[in-house]
């Protein structure tokens, strides 16, 4: 069977599965530097994205669609329950969908699909609950499923309470048990709204950029656990459904009796506060369920903090932990699709590879003052350690989900903290802004604590004492660092050159930020980056592409301030 998942609103995406294999998913964002979250606004990309490789819409047995709960970006002649709004060509067309799942009853089926038909192009169509997108993300892309495990399912979206439910693999069963705790994902945010930097920063009250600005944050301020006592008295006192204005507004009285709190501090105690309401909700639910031991799946926005997965990692609740690289919205064109798979078909396990995003675009790399040659793996190495500056790597296909995880990658030497400062100056980032370091599997626990193989960059890890000056550029202001663990199975690129890098400079590590211009997705072709201009270098397909004014040699930390283009 081919299913065909789509993802209408924000984080708008086209994914194929065909038999049980993921052939592509195509984030919009991850098209044409996109701007990040991009919608998908005009549904003749979707018969274009399937022509690209090599499917015709007729081929297509079931279209799949995301659930939501919003009108759109196009004013709608009457109010649609449930609908949105795009266009086909120049003509506005209404899709109906299923809910988002904001809370789901206990007697409801999360997994159920609703049929709706689309007049105007003739298409019939599924839809499912939001919810129901994350949860079959995460279930059918885990160890697992393919093991054919029981699992429990969190999922923590930044507009719902996060909700967790219990797979019997056995019974082909998902059961409701409830919400973990009454508070909304975007509570996170909108708390560190009430603080500078992000009172200034955030556009409206739900940014999207907010966040993961805010989870480097947390490293700058200390925990206070006086007020942290205070927050969970006032949220045990108050049993109700707190909406996130409503806790946020009693929460910022609370702070009142701590005038002199710094901003940090207040922004970091509130983050371990959610963590262990987090923590001892899961507790709660997973002791009334009574089953035997079991694993954990996880998605939702709340899924890429590090420190929370971790957390839930190690508090001996599951067995084991599985989260995608999609957890956020990005994987719902995947999730509705593997919610169709495991309704219409027998199966439960998606065959998948991380990197299943939109290739390089093949276009004309024509720039004055620049010049091409071959360039090996060997030899990118030997640039990196003898140049001193960052090098953009596009290879391949792109990966799924918001990181980047070597195929769309800046690179650079990790030795110089002056590394650190230039990337988040490339990349027009503010300075307490982290980089992270991709390291070869093997070594990884020699340099981190614990140091485990984490190829997807969803957990935090303590960089070791004895390594803090060696790779400053990777270790944030608290000591952690954002790790992503490389094999030569998962990418035997990323694993030749940090083999080729380690052999030269006695480091198996380099720093990996992502490659994009600011505020859009990936870079889809080599001619993009060239237009950027921020960096000298740029590696793609055994080809160096190179300003032909680069400087070669090492530079000196001063030097390192003058590479960025005026």
């Amino acid at each position: 069977m081919i299913i065909c998942g789509i993802k209408l609103t924000h984080d708008g995406a086209v994914a194929l599965i065909d038999n049980g294999r993921l052939v592509f998913c195509y984030e919009l964002e991850k098209l044409n530097n996109r701007k990040r979250h991009a919608l998908l606004d005009n549904f003749n990309l979707v018969t274009a994205i399937l022509e690209k490789n090599g499917y015709t819409a007729e081929m297509v047995d079931r279209y799949v669609i995301d659930g939501w709960d919003d009108y759109g970006e196009f004013e709608a002649e009457e109010p649609l329950p449930y609908g949105w709004i795009v266009y086909a060509g120049d003509q506005p067309v209404k899709f109906i969908l299923s809910r988002y799942g904001h809370q789901v009853t206990a007697t409801e089926d999360v997994l159920a699909p609703t049929v709706f038909t689309q007049e105007t192009l003739s298409l019939t169509y599924h839809s499912y609950l939001h919810v129901a997108g994350h949860i079959a993300s995460t279930y059918c892309t885990s160890p697992f499923a393919a093991a054919r495990q029981d699992a429990y399912c969190l999922v923590w979206d930044g507009g719902m309470y996060p909700q967790l439910f219990f797979y019997n693999a056995g019974a082909d069963r998902m059961t409701n048990l409830g919400a973990v705790a009454a508070l909304n994902g975007n509570v996170y945010s909108l708390f560190a709204q009430q603080f500078s930097p992000f009172k200034e920063q955030a556009r409206n009250a739900y940014d999207l950029s907010i966040a993961g600005k805010v989870m480097a944050y947390v490293g700058l301020g200390s925990v206070h656990w006086d007020l942290l006592e205070g927050f969970r008295q006032l949220f045990r006192a108050e049993k109700r459904a707190w909406s996130s204005v409503e806790l946020v507004q009693a929460l910022m009285a609370v702070m009142a009796d701590f005038p002199e709190m710094e901003g940090a501090d207040a922004i970091a105690t509130f983050d371990r506060f959610l963590e262990l309401e987090l923590l001892e909700g899961l507790r709660v639910l997973v002791t009334q369920q009574g089953q035997a031991a079991a694993p954990l799946c996880y998605a939702g926005g709340c899924a890429l903090n590090i420190k929370w997965n971790s957390a839930i990692r190690s508090s001996g609740l599951f067995t084991g932990v599985w989260i995608p690289p999609f957890p956020n919205d990005a994987g719902n064109a995947i999730g509705v699709a593997c919610c169709e798979m495991m309704h219409a078909t027998s199966h439960r396990v998606l065959q998948w590879d991380v990197y299943s995003g939109p290739g390089v675009r093949d276009v004309p790399v024509e720039a004055s003052g620049w010049s091409q040659r071959a360039c090996s793996i060997a030899d990118l190495a030997t640039l990196l350690y003898e140049s001193g500056e960052p090098v953009v790597m596009l290879n391949g296909r792109a990966e799924l989900g918001p990181r980047s995880l070597g195929n769309r990658s800046i690179l650079a030497d990790a030795r110089s903290m002056a590394m650190k400062q230039l990337l988040n100056d490339i990349k027009q980032r503010e300075d307490y802004r982290p980089v992270a370091p991709v390291c070869l599997e093997e070594r990884a626990p020699e340099l981190f604590i614990p140091g485990s193989p984490d190829p997807l960059m969803l957990y935090d890890h303590q960089v070791r004492e004895e390594w803090l000056d060696r790779i400053p550029a990777v270790c944030h202001v608290d000591g952690s660092a954002r790790l992503q663990t490389i094999n030569r199975a998962e990418n035997a690129v990323l694993y030749e050159l940090l083999t080729a890098y380690e052999q030269l400079s006695g480091v198996p590590l380099l720093c990996n930020t992502s490659a994009n211009y600011k505020g859009a997705g990936f870079f889809p072709d080599v001619d993009s980056v060239i237009k950027w201009g921020k960096v000298n270098y740029v590696w793609s397909r055994n080809t160096l592409y190179f300003r032909v004014a680069a400087v070669s040699a090492l530079p000196s930390e001063e030097v390192h301030q003058s590479l960025l283009p005026s």
